[in-house]
C-alpha cells in the first residue's frame, strides 16, 4: 500500500506534514484500486442548461441517494451565464455536501452513471448538457489520476462553482474537513479570502449570476424588489379580522382588493395562530380552506400571483398544493407535525420556516419567553429546524426564513428582532452562509406589541405602526412583508427599495 502525503489540519489553523496510510493503491498506469473505504465527506457541484433544469437537479439528487451518496447540505441555486462556450442557454448551478463510503474513483463512476441516466452524452467541451456533476472535494485528500483530479482544478477560476461551494460552509470553521478544504484553496487565505478576491457577494446580480428560488415554473430573484404578502384569514377567531372572510364571496372580494392594491402573494390561513388559540383538526381546517382556495385559484386576477397556505399540518399542506398553492408557510418549522418536512420535500415547493417555541396555546408562556440574546437564539434554533428539513430532502434553495415576530416573544424582543435582521443573518451565517442569504419574511402586521408601543388596543388601527415596522425590517434586509393592509405597505416598501438601490449604487 502506498504512503501518500496528506494535509494535516486543525480548526485552529492549517498546517501540512506527516504521511497517512491511504486506502488507495495507484498503479504506474494511473489506475486506482480502492481496497477499503471509510465514510468521507464530499462536495459535488451540479450544473444544467438543457431541458427542465430544475427537474434534472431533482432527479440527480434522488439518484445520488440511491448510489450511496447521502446529502447533508445544499447550496443556494444560481442562474448563470455560460462560460467558455457562450452561445448556449443559461445554466442552473448549485452544489451539495454529502457523506459516502464510495472511494473517489467509485464516486466518479457513480456520478458519471447518473449523468448518463439523465441523458448526458459526449459533446462539445463546456457545451450544453442536461446535467453536469463534478467532484469538487473528497474528504481531506488530494487525488491525482488519469481520470480524476481533486480538488477540482477549475474551482478557483469559476464564480459559478465557488459561490455554491461557499454556501455549503459557515463563517465558523466547524470541522477538520472544512479546515482542510480551506488549506487546499489556491489562495493562502483559504476559500473565503479567495471568494472575496474574486468579487464575493458583489458578483451576485452581476456578471451573469443571480441567486434564485424556484416557485412553480419560474425562478424568483428576491433581490429585485421587496414582495408584499397579503393576509387572508378564514378563521372566526383571528386577532385582527376574525370571521370577516369566511364566506367565499367575502374572501374572493378581499383577495381581489389586495391584488389590486399591489400584493405579490396571498397567504391563506384557516387555523388561528393567535396567542392561546386552540388547535382545530385537519378536517375542520380543510373544510374552511378548500372551497376558498379553489375559488381564489380560479380568479383571473391571480394570474402571475403566488398563493401561500398558512398551516402546520402536513395533510393540509398536501391538499393545498394539489389545489394550486405554491408555497407552504409553517409557523412551527415542522415542530407540530413530524411528517411536514417529508411531505414538503415530496411536493418540491418553497417552505417558509418560522421560529416559534411551543404552540400557539403555549408560546407566550413565561418559559418560552426566556432568551439571553433573542436574535442569536432565534438564528440558532431556526438553523437547527432547517437542518432537519434539509436532511428530510428540502434543499436550501427552497427555504424562506421567518424570525417569528409575535410568536413566543414579548414586546422588547419583537423590537430587537425588527432592528436585528442583519444580526440574525450574521448568526445563521456562522453555521451556513447559504441559508444566511435565503429570503427572509417578516410579519409584524397589527400585532399586539405595536399596540403596546403606540397605546393602540384596536388591531385594525395599528396600520401606521405596521408601516413603520415593515420599513425598519426591509431596510435591515427583509425580503417579504406579510401584512393585512396591502396598499399602504406597498408604497412603504417601494420607498425602501429605492433607498436601498441608491445606497448600493
Amino acid at each position: 500500500m502506498n504512503i501518500l502525503k496528506h494535509p494535516i489540519i486543525s480548526r485552529r489553523g492549517f498546517r501540512y506534514g506527516g504521511a497517512l496510510q491511504s486506502s488507495f493503491v495507484h498503479s504506474s498506469q494511473g489506475a486506482v484500486l480502492e481496497v477499503c473505504s471509510q465514510e468521507q465527506e464530499v462536495v459535488i457541484a451540479l450544473g444544467s442548461n438543457v431541458g427542465d433544469r430544475l427537474q434534472n437537479f431533482n432527479e440527480a439528487l434522488q439518484l445520488m441517494k440511491k448510489a450511496g451518496i447521502h446529502i447533508t447540505r445544499h447550496a443556494g441555486l444560481y442562474e448563470t451565464a455560460p462560460a467558455y462556450v457562450t452561445n448556449q442557454p443559461q445554466f442552473l448551478n448549485s452544489a451539495v455536501r454529502a457523506v459516502t463510503k464510495l472511494g473517489p474513483h467509485e464516486l466518479l463512476s457513480a456520478v458519471k452513471n447518473i449523468e448518463k441516466q439523465l441523458g448526458r452524452t459526449a459533446g462539445i467541451r463546456y457545451g450544453p448538457r442536461p446535467i453536469d456533476l463534478d467532484i469538487l472535494l473528497y474528504g481531506r485528500y488530494k487525488v491525482h489520476s488519469d481520470t480524476l483530479t481533486v480538488p477540482h482544478e477549475r474551482i478557483w477560476e469559476r464564480p459559478f462553482v465557488l459561490a455554491p461551494l461557499i454556501d455549503l460552509l459557515g463563517s465558523d470553521v466547524d470541522t477538520d474537513d472544512v479546515a482542510c478544504w480551506n488549506s487546499l484553496a489556491a489562495d493562502r487565505g483559504g476559500l473565503f479570502e479567495l471568494w472575496e478576491k474574486m468579487g464575493g457577494e458583489s458578483l451576485i446580480g452581476k456578471e451573469g449570476m443571480r441567486r434564485v428560488l424556484p416557485i412553480g415554473n419560474n425562478l424568483w430573484d428576491w433581490s429585485c424588489k421587496t414582495s408584499i404578502m397579503g393576509v387572508l384569514n378564514l378563521t372566526p377567531d383571528s386577532f385582527s379580522d376574525g370571521g370577516k372572510f369566511q364566506p367565499i364571496e367575502a374572501a374572493v372580494s378581499q383577495v381581489r382588493s389586495m391584488v389590486s392594491d399591489g400584493a405579490d402573494m396571498i397567504d391563506i390561513g384557516a387555523q388561528s395562530t393567535r396567542p392561546m388559540a386552540p388547535m382545530i383538526s385537519v378536517e375542520e381546517e380543510l373544510d374552511r380552506l378548500v372551497p376558498v382556495l379553489e375559488a381564489v385559484t380560479g380568479m383571473p386576477e391571480m394570474s402571475g400571483k403566488l398563493i401561500s397556505v398558512d398551516t402546520f399540518y402536513s395533510e393540509v399542506a398536501l391538499e393545498a398544493v394539489k389545489r394550486g398553492a405554491h408555497i407552504v408557510n409553517d409557523v412551527s418549522a415542522g415542530q407540530l407535525d413530524p411528517q411536514m418536512h417529508r411531505v414538503v420535500a415530496q411536493l418540491k415547493v418553497p417552505y417558509i420556516a418560522m421560529h416559534m417555541r411551543g404552540d400557539p396555546s403555549t408560546m407566550q408562556n413565561n418559559e418560552n419567553l426566556q432568551y439571553d440574546d433573542v436574535c442569536n437564539e432565534i438564528a440558532s434554533e431556526l438553523h437547527s429546524r432547517i437542518r432537519d428539513a434539509e436532511l428530510s430532502g428540502i434543499p436550501a434553495w427552497r427555504i424562506i426564513v421567518d424570525p417569528g415576530i409575535g410568536f413566543s416573544k414579548n414586546t422588547k424582543q419583537n423590537l430587537e428582532i425588527l432592528g436585528g435582521v442583519p444580526k440574525i443573518r450574521a448568526e445563521i451565517a456562522r453555521r451556513s452562509l447559504g441559508l444566511s442569504h435565503a429570503p427572509m419574511l417578516i410579519g409584524p402586521s397589527r400585532k399586539k406589541f405595536l399596540g403596546e408601543v403606540c397605546s393602540q388596543p384596536i388591531a385594525t388601527k395599528r396600520d401606521p405602526a405596521t408601516v413603520a415596522a415593515v420599513t425598519i425590517g426591509v431596510l435591515g434586509g427583509a425580503n417579504i412583508a406579510r401584512v393585512h393592509n396591502v396598499r399602504d405597505n406597498v408604497d412603504a416598501v417601494r420607498l425602501c427599495d429605492a433607498m436601498l438601490k441608491e445606497k448600493t449604487s
